[in-house]
């Protein structure tokens, strides 16, 4: 079977560093972090650090919503699947028209409704129990919610693969693109963890800072002092089409690997996601011109990810150009990848690779092509890296 050629046609950002395409464009290439210190919860829960969407209404993007009603991971997704649409210029009638695949990531379930449940259960008691919230908070709601808004009939799954799920589900849809199965996916990541529940436990596991001085110096993608990562939240979400549709592309998604770790073998799993991907590609390592790297400012996540491209690469490491842009925007886990899918995107078209803020002070254990400004490079391809928790890997190629 003759498999076609997909190609992104619109991005939707909502981030902490911009929503929109236009904005996250300009502010993506500043050298400046969105972490700030979170003082959303009594004293004696200790202090959070936190890079959040500012600025984002629901009802902006859909007329009539009810954002009380809409789970935050869920309005995300819905802002930035309008956003996508409109950039493609596509109206939801036309979306229509297409039957369109659906395929949106998530990590976690919505800890904004279970919490609220929980805390209203144990002041009132049972009977106060709401018989809506488990469906309302299913991860399985964000693409029935943008199926919703669409209408008609669509082909709505929601993935969930850790913090990878955001760039399997672009890869997973590009698939029935490329098949010939779907004439036009909606795809992409989104996240909301910043409630009390999980951020709480995150930061009990050591995967969260609990020191709110200088919290914009605190997640440190690859830098010799970095510590831990810091949790960012926000969605991505892409407009994929086979390559003869009339629409411009920003870039081809020509590639598409996942695999898990070993036991106690961190980012080992990466190495095979790579190869897969870049062996759908067609490519070998020295054709690689950029890495979107998963980097999320971890001490150890940081370098299990340089080692594994120390052996992809070989000695050729130095000579491919790397970013994290985690200490710009957090680690908003499966919409991570992507926000770093749609900025290789971008870089791809306008010849740019954005910075890795507050890198700097290198690393032996990250020997990585690294810049704390914005390169202005013209590349014909991208690698973004994707890892997540519970040992899921993943890896997508991006060419011009």
């Amino acid at each position: 079977m003759k498999r076609r050629r997909v190609k992104i046609t619109g991005i939707g950002f909502v981030t902490p560093a911009g929503i929109g395409c236009e904005e996250f464009l300009r502010h993506i290439q500043e050298p400046v972090s969105r972490v700030t210190a979170l003082k959303r919860w009594p004293d004696e829960a200790g202090a959070f650090v936190a890079a959040e969407v500012k600025g984002f209404k629901l009802e902006n993007y859909v007329d009539g919503a009810n954002p009380k009603r809409v789970p935050r991971h869920t309005q995300f997704a819905l802002g930035a699947t309008v956003l996508a649409l409109r950039d493609a210029q596509i109206t939801l009638a036309q979306a229509q028209e297409h039957s369109p695949v659906i395929m949106i990531g998530a990590a976690l379930m919505d800890f904004g409704t279970i919490g609220k449940i929980f805390e209203r259960v144990a002041k009132n008691g049972l009977i106060s129990a709401v018989p809506t919230s488990v469906a309302d908070s299913l991860v399985s709601g964000i693409g029935a919610a943008i199926g919703a808004l669409i209408g008609g009939t669509t082909r709505a799954m929601s993935l969930q693969s850790a913090c990878c799920s955001g760039l399997d589900a672009i890869g997973e849809a590009a698939g029935l693109i490329a098949t010939g199965e779907s004439d036009l996916a909606i795809c992409g990541g989104t996240e909301a963890p910043l409630h009390l529940h999980p951020m709480l436990e995150l930061r009990l596991a050591g995967l969260a800072p609990g020191n709110p001085e200088q919290a914009e110096r605190q997640c440190r993608p690859f830098d010799r002092w970095r510590t831990t990562g810091v949790i960012g939240e926000g969605a991505c979400v892409l407009v994929l089409e086979p390559d003869e549709s009339p629409r411009p592309a920003y870039a081809h998604v020509e590639g598409h690997g996942y695999a898990s770790d070993m036991a106690e073998s961190s980012c080992r799993g990466l190495l095979e996601a790579v190869r897969l991907a870049t062996g759908n590609a067609g490519m070998r390592p020295r054709d690689i011109e950029a890495v979107s790297a998963w980097g999320p400012g971890h001490k150890l996540l940081d370098a299990a990810e340089a080692a594994m491209m120390q052996e992809y690469f070989g000695n050729a490491l130095g000579e491919v150009p790397v970013a994290s842009i985690k200490g710009a925007i957090g680690n908003p886990f499966a919409a991570a990848g992507a926000i770093q899918a749609g900025c290789a995107a971008l870089g791809l078209k306008h010849g740019f690779i954005p910075p890795t803020v507050n890198w700097r002070h290198p690393d032996p254990a990250c020997p990585l092509n690294l810049s704390a400004k914005s390169r202005f490079i013209s590349h014909r391809n991208a690698l973004v890296n994707a890892h997540g928790l519970s040992g899921s890997n993943s890896c997508l190629v991006l060419t011009r």
